[in-house]
């Protein structure tokens, strides 16, 4: 049994746009939680198993997956057929994986450590800075439409989604801004952002 502990408007909906993408919403349950928000709303949910009440959580069986990088390179892997991968053994499978893991450890450190107004001289070295990751991204999209190549992923789907979430660090390049459009144009992210409403309204 699969459960996805989800709030709504938070990094988790890129979890249900996953689920979309993979059209598997009849094999997971979504489990609404509450959640301390920035704006200093909302509460803890007891009820929530990730170790810090955060979101998302996965629980397959029993067992919690958590962090959203993680979480997609397990469903993905669970269930190959949908596509949002490429299979171990292809020749973007290195690619598919690095850009999941550079997501978690340096994108998003980066861009919220700007937002945040934080910086240092060691931080800069460690993980550079918003050139570098635009750096990065656009000389991927030189080589294909998306991260990997040719085809959509989740890879693309996560690293997409810090420029919708911190639209300020979307750099002023035409391969960036397209790609990002392409990303948010998919049907799926119009269908976890209804799922959401719904909650939000009930």
């Amino acid at each position: 049994m699969l459960t996805l502990i989800h709030a709504p408007n938070t990094r988790s909906t890129r979890i249900l746009m996953l689920i979309d993408e993979m059209s598997i919403w009849d094999r997971i349950d979504i489990e609404p939680v509450d959640v301390l928000r920035n704006d200093g709303t909302g509460r803890r949910d007891l009820g929530n198993p990730h170790p810090e009440g955060k979101v998302p959580a996965l629980i397959h069986d029993g067992t919690v997956i958590t962090e959203s990088a993680a979480i997609m390179l397990y469903l993905t892997a669970l269930f190959p057929e949908s596509g949002l991968a490429p299979k171990p053994g292809a020749a973007e499978r290195g690619a598919y994986l690095t850009w999941l893991f550079w997501y978690q450890g340096v994108m998003e450190p980066v861009m919220m450590a700007e937002a945040l107004g934080l910086s240092h001289p060691g931080m800069t070295r460690s993980y550079r800075g918003l050139k570098e990751i635009a750096d990065r991204v656009k000389a991927a999209l030189e080589k294909g439409p998306y991260l990997c190549g040719a085809d959509f992923s989740a890879a693309d789907l996560i690293c997409a989604s810090a420029y919708r979430f911190l639209p300020q660090f979307l750099p002023d390049n035409r391969l960036i801004r397209e790609w990002v459009a392409r990303c948010d144009a998919r049907p799926a992210l119009a269908r976890a952002k209804a799922y959401d409403a719904r909650l939000v309204a009930a």
